[in-house]
């Protein structure tokens, strides 16, 4: 818990107490000066405090009468599982406005818990650590995404002003089918009516300036996917290098190092493989396609290797002087005493 986090939970403990607090009075028991109190003020009012302003010669803070945290009765699961919750969230970026909200909605929560098992998890969240690296995702404003999960969840159209990735700014109305969180972002999957092709639209919230829901409502798709949706959507957004490939491996074995959200792979007939190069022998594996949009292409051999099947670069010409160029080291450090 930061500094001032403490100190603002400080000022709400001593309100709570009752009566009003001079501004003087509080800036010293805090150990702040006094436009340092009126911002903490502020900040609980944000958090739907009622904090009352006095004013006069003995005026100051209060909070409003009949306010007060209510106790919060949680067994050790309960609880474990909110606060790891809460920090899971915050670590891979998909706490909606700051990372702040998390870390105040985790001070309150320690803060009315048992004594006995405040220590217990904070000694806990003091201790642990993660193999997997924190995420630095931008999330979304809170408006927004609670916003499109009830347009979604009943299927009403929405208008958003959007940001595409080449800065372009649009006003759209769109049938938002649902919401997904993928690798510390917020997409939402719906369909875009006025492109006119038909297609499904994934968009990113973090670039969803305002949206406002319209009358009206829609059917979603039968057996529609949203991650699944994504995912495509991902695989197939444009980048630097076009790669196309074959490989001799079921679609389950490429799916091992090359998931949905990086590539699409599908099964080639027999017909489609080039007889010179490619024949099957009885009761070997077909061949399958893959493709992948990448904005750099020297993490795409070691993966090819990891394979472990035979495969054909169909394009870029830049990625078998990579394969080769891995093959050759592969080859140095292999043959070296």
């Amino acid at each position: 818990m930061t500094t001032s986090t403490a100190r603002v939970l400080a000022l709400l403990e001593i309100l709570q107490g009752g009566g009003t607090r001079t501004v003087p009075d509080l800036a010293a028991r805090l150990g702040v000066d006094e436009r340092t109190v009126r911002r903490y003020a502020g900040h609980l009012l944000e958090l739907g405090v009622p904090v009352e302003s006095v004013r006069g010669r003995y005026g100051g803070y209060r909070l409003a009468p009949g306010y007060r945290m209510p106790p919060l009765m949680l067994t050790d699961e309960e609880a474990l599982a909110v606060l790891l919750g809460l920090l899971a969230a915050r670590r891979t970026g998909l706490v909606p406005a700051s990372a702040a909200a998390g870390e105040s909605a985790a001070a309150k929560l320690r803060r009315v818990l048992p004594k006995p098992l405040g220590r217990r998890l904070s000694a806990l969240l003091d201790t642990a650590d993660f193999t997997a690296p924190a995420r630095s995702g931008t999330a979304p404003g809170t408006d927004i995404l609670l916003g499109l999960a009830e347009a979604a969840l009943h299927r009403h159209p929405v208008e958003i002003t959007y940001t595409d990735r080449q800065g372009r700014v649009s006003d759209r109305t769109v049938l938002p089918y649902g919401l997904v969180a993928h690798s510390g972002r917020w997409y939402l999957t719906a369909a875009d009516p006025g492109a006119g092709d038909g297609e499904t639209r994934t968009f990113r919230l973090d670039r969803i300036a305002a949206m406002t829901v319209r009358p009206g409502s829609f059917d979603v798709p039968q057996a529609f996917d949203p991650v699944a949706a994504v995912q495509d959507g991902l695989a197939r957004t444009p980048w630097t290098h076009d790669v196309s490939l074959r490989v001799r491996a079921d679609v389950r074995h490429i799916r091992t190092h090359l998931p949905a959200h990086l590539a699409t792979v599908s099964a080639l007939p027999d017909t489609d493989t080039d007889t010179d190069t490619d024949t099957d022998t009885e009761g070997q594996t077909g061949w399958a396609r893959v493709r992948i949009r990448a904005e750099r292409l020297e993490w795409i051999p070691s993966v090819l290797a990891a394979l472990d099947r035979p495969f054909v670069i169909e394009r870029p010409t830049e990625l078998r002087t990579l394969v080769r160029a891995l093959a050759d080291r592969l080859h140095e450090h292999a043959s070296a005493d």
